[in-house]
């Protein structure tokens, strides 16, 4: 399958993800204006953009970004939706990243969500919508996404699902090396 070509688009009982839209952008001001999610957002290797988007304008502006970034085969932004409350609560950036250390391929995640969603019940049911199957979709035997120690919700859902603290690092274009990942499975170093 060539996500690039052919998004996924799948649904449970509470949530779904689809491809990220330009109408998402009401509701994803709402997650992005959120200071108490912002500590979860990962904005490593991303050229000093930390996802902090206080204004409809600067909103569009990323969504714009993410929707040409699949167009063009960087990465896939899905839209998280919450299907009873009938709205976006956030994103999941997936893409295929080429650590050099790691020549099976490695599939990266962020996820990004409002705050109230940062709970181990909803992390669990979102990531079932992707996970495992990303793997497949990108062609990869292993994922990492970043956890920071704070994000205790986060981390015992993605406990549950096989993850574990990674002592590899995630380098940049510019050859930073950033920590805090998480990996599928554990790769014994």
């Amino acid at each position: 399958m060539n996500v690039y070509k052919e998004c996924p688009q799948v649904s449970a009982d509470r949530f779904s993800i689809r491809l990220l839209r330009q109408e998402d952008c009401e509701d994803l001001l709402r997650v992005y204006a959120d200071p108490a999610a912002w500590p979860l957002f990962n904005a490593d290797n991303c050229n000093g953009d930390d996802f902090r988007y206080t204004t409809m304008e600067r909103m569009k502006q990323a969504v714009d970004f993410w929707i040409w970034s699949y167009e063009n085969g960087w990465f896939i932004r899905f839209s998280i939706i919450d299907r009873r409350a009938e709205r976006t609560i956030g994103t999941i950036e997936l893409f295929r990243g080429e650590p050099a250390d790691q020549p099976r391929g490695t599939a990266v995640l962020r996820l990004d969500l409002a705050s109230d969603y940062e709970t181990q019940d909803d992390i669990m049911d979102i990531a079932a919508l992707f996970f495992p199957e990303a793997l497949e979709w990108f062609g990869c035997q292993t994922m990492m996404t970043k956890i920071i120690p704070q994000a205790k919700a986060r981390a015992a859902a993605f406990a549950a699902l096989g993850f574990a603290p990674s002592q590899r690092k995630m380098t940049g274009d510019d050859g930073t090396e950033y920590g805090d990942y998480w990996e599928y499975p554990k790769i014994q170093a």
